[in-house]
């Protein structure tokens, strides 16, 4: 289906609102919580659909699973992530710049074709950190 063949959709829309206005790499029930409140008959069913939809369309990426539950980021931009392994915050690494020469170092090595890397470090955020001292 076409971008243009995709019939609007207010619940999409919420979606993509929340998703955009914020940092924090939600699952798809947090999304879900913060829309049910003033959107009566959404389930959590439709914000899955939704969210793989929009996926497909390259307007919302996955980040990484955590805790069994898979994480999104409306900022689709290539950049970096870490996720923290005691409490699952995942930040943006700006500061790591893409590496284009990664891609074609493994398109050099793989008979297929090699669009994009992700690149996720994973680790002990600060918080965790200061809390464990």
């Amino acid at each position: 289906m076409s971008e243009k063949a995709r019939r609007y959709s207010r619940k999409r829309e919420a979606i993509r609102e929340v998703l955009m206005g914020t940092t924090s790499h939600p699952t798809a029930e947090w999304i879900y919580a913060q829309l049910k409140p003033e959107i009566p008959d959404l389930s959590l069913a439709t914000v899955y659909r939704n969210l793989n939809d929009m996926k497909q369309f390259g307007e919302v990426q996955s980040v990484a699973f955590w805790g069994g539950k898979e994480r999104f980021d409306g900022n689709v931009k290539k950049h970096s992530h870490f996720v923290c392994e005691e409490c699952g915050r995942i930040d943006d690494f700006h500061f790591v710049p893409h590496n284009t020469e990664l891609d074609e170092s493994a398109q050099k090595h793989y008979d297929g074709r090699v669009d994009y890397h992700s690149l996720v470090f994973h680790g002990t955020c600060g918080e965790c950190i200061k809390k464990s001292q």
